[in-house]
């Protein structure tokens, strides 16, 4: 296959591109600022068509993640930036999409599991969940991502693609063991002996394995029924409380410090981020991947810890040996 990323130069664009080359595919990622890879990078800027519109005429997969990261504070020029970045691109790749003379057969879109309500009482699945925005006493951030996951959506539903499958990607947390993601700073604030139960630890956390996440992605390029919103999470989201004290048993550390609140408010504005990645309850469930046949390799965080931890050590060890050579 060949198959094109917009804005594959992060973790999850690093991870299915890491795959896909290892599995004979001829990749393709657009970027703005182009460098050496193991596959091929084609520059674009984003928003309007370009020479990299025919790097779609003809592709077989379409698999979107372009967008400015949310790991920031929400200002007015950052909400801005996060919105628009993902609004244009989205637009840029569904008009390239129209105009192919040979369309892609499968778009799978970039989403998030942070569209759906801050919850406790049920799990949130793509046909009984409930989308957020409405919520109760949440602050106004929170809505703000709701907003901005929304509107992402919406604008890749916007243009008529007769020939081309759309999928939109409600991802959760994605967890690997490479340096920088999400399962590496966790591990962090664990070895460092903070690893305990952030606010009140009742907030779910959704998540899903790595191998899980690329496995899933394959699923829904090999399965033509599958089309709009898909969750890729786990099907055992946890309380914040659980998932951690799991993740410092993986490590072997027996005690965490927990965070008040208070505290992580204090800790996100000096990282220049937001609670909402820490203290949202995200209970989102895979319901039309199980439905499909989907088998997860990972589905208890407990089995997914462990692997993460030992695949975590062992990158480490040959870097520091590859370092040392």
């Amino acid at each position: 296959m060949k198959i094109v990323m917009p804005g594959g130069t992060g973790q999850i664009g690093t991870l299915l591109a890491r795959a896909f080359v290892a599995d004979g595919h001829e990749v393709a990622v657009l970027s703005r600022t182009p460098k050496n890879a193991p596959w091929r990078m084609v520059g674009w800027d984003a928003q309007t068509i370009g020479e990299w519109a025919a790097e779609i005429d003809g592709a077989d997969v379409v698999i979107n993640l372009a967008g400015r990261g949310v790991n920031c504070r929400y200002n007015a020029e950052n909400r801005r930036l996060i919105k628009d970045s993902r609004i244009q691109s989205t637009l840029a790749i569904g008009e390239a999409i129209a105009r192919a003379a040979r369309a892609p057969r499968v778009w799978l879109q970039a989403s998030t599991a942070t569209i759906y309500a801050h919850r406790y009482d049920a799990p949130n699945d793509e046909a009984t969940g409930v989308l957020g925005g409405s919520e109760e006493g949440t602050p106004e951030t929170w809505r703000f991502s709701i907003e901005v996951a929304k509107s992402w959506e919406q604008a890749a539903n916007e243009v008529n693609l007769p020939q081309t499958r759309r999928v939109l990607l409600r991802s959760a947390m994605t967890m690997s063991p490479d340096p920088g993601g999400v399962f590496d700073v966790l591990s962090g604030l664990v070895r460092w002996g903070f690893g305990g139960a952030s606010g009140n630890g009742r907030q779910y956390v959704s998540w899903i394995h790595d191998r899980d996440f690329v496995r899933a992605v394959y699923w829904l390029i090999e399965h033509p029924e599958l089309a709009g919103p898909v969750n890729l999470t786990s099907p055992n989201p946890m309380l914040n409380a659980e998932f951690m004290h799991t993740l410092r048993a993986a490590w072997g550390i027996g005690f965490g410090l927990p965070a008040a609140k208070w505290m992580l408010e204090i800790g996100t504005l000096f990282l220049r981020t937001e609670t909402e990645l820490i203290l949202k309850s995200r209970r989102v469930v895979p319901g039309r991947l199980l439905q499909s046949g989907f088998v997860f390799q990972f589905p208890a965080w407990a089995e997914a810890a462990a692997d993460l931890c030992r695949r975590w050590r062992e990158l480490r060890k040959s870097t520091i040996g590859a370092a040392a050579i």
